[in-house]
């Protein structure tokens, strides 16, 4: 129970930071903007987002190594509640209903993961590894993902065909293997500190450390590009589902998470993460459209809000996927150009 708790705190406090880092970075651009002065990355500040947001993404990481992977993933809405709400105080930002509304059901969806999500996950070891890859459950539904997978990808660059749907459901197809790679690592990492067995020793820790980084850097590649041709609007509460929902079954289908629990937990489960997809959704809704604008001519972050004076580029892969799920929590409206 208490490395349960250890995981959930882990991942909140670092899904907080990730909202911190994401409006400090904010507010240096609108301070160097209304300045004019020096380029934003000479910043310290800004340098300071950025550290805070490594840690951020270091605490996510480490809570897969202490909590089951279909907790960890809904948390994610914590970052986008904790953004709004610094907004609003320290930036001044206008606070709406549905942004009280969206707060208060993601709140209720967060409490109801916490409370019916499997309470332990196995010990994730080399072995477990090993044995979970080849067992025919994984195997079912990891040719399901490749077959959807290369037809998405044939719909995508063969017949051109750029709808937002797909594109996310590329983005969750590889966050599915970077939630298995991700916990994969992290629990060895965890054994192996724990003293209870080495398992850096053995390849598929490696094999697995590569899946992992391709399948960031592929998320990250997709996501972007989604960005260039849809607002960020429609790609963040999208997005935030379709990534948990791949999170969720990755982890009933490879981990066995939700393995002895009764339906009461499956039932509950699935309706915190309904209050927590439609709490992010209201927050989204109906945000001014972030546009791609010619201030800054360096490359911006896919992870920041805009503002009247300056807009994200959305280009840069530097943040990935957790950056880019609050860049529509400007509330300011701008105008046509």
């Amino acid at each position: 129970m208490e490395v349960y708790i250890m995981g959930i705190c882990i991942a909140v406090c670092g899904n907080f930071l990730i909202s911190i880092s994401l409006n400090i970075q904010k507010y240096t651009h609108v301070r160097q903007s209304q300045r004019e002065t020096k380029p934003y990355y000479t910043s310290r500040l800004w340098w300071c987002g950025i550290l805070l947001m490594g840690l951020g993404e270091l605490g996510n990481f480490a809570a897969y190594g202490f909590a089951p992977a279909s907790l960890i993933a809904p948390l994610g809405c914590v970052s986008v509640i904790m953004s709004v709400v610094i907004s609003v105080v320290f930036l001044k930002e206008t606070l709406r209903a549905s942004d009280i509304l969206g707060g208060a059901l993601a709140l209720t969806g967060t409490y109801f993961l916490v409370t019916f999500a499997p309470r332990s996950s196995p010990h994730v070891t080399a072995n477990m590894v090993e044995r979970s890859l080849v067992s025919w459950t994984f195997l079912i539904y990891f040719m399901f993902e490749l077959i959807l997978f290369a037809i998405l990808m044939y719909l995508y660059k063969c017949r051109n065909v750029k709808h937002i749907v797909i594109m996310m459901i590329l983005v969750a197809l590889l966050a599915s293997g970077t939630v298995i790679s991700v916990k994969a690592v992290s629990g060895m990492i965890t054994e192996t500190i724990r003293g209870s067995h080495l398992q850096l020793t053995y390849p598929i820790f490696y094999i697995m450390f590569i899946i992992m980084v391709t399948s960031c850097a592929f998320q990250i590649k997709f996501l972007n590009q989604a960005m260039k041709m849809f607002d960020a609007t429609e790609i963040v509460p999208i997005n935030y589902v379709f990534f948990t929902a791949s999170a969720v079954v990755a982890g009933i289908l490879f981990y066995e998470e939700f393995y002895g629990l009764s339906l009461i937990y499956y039932i509950m489960f699935a309706i915190g993460c309904l209050l927590a997809f439609t709490g992010v959704f209201l927050i989204a809704r109906a945000r001014p459209r972030i546009k791609m604008d010619r201030v800054f001519s360096m490359g911006q972050i896919p992870g920041k809000s805009s503002t009247d004076k300056m807009q994200p580029q959305s280009d840069d892969s530097k943040y990935g996927k957790l950056g880019s799920k609050l860049t529509c929590n400007s509330g300011i409206q701008q105008d046509e150009p």
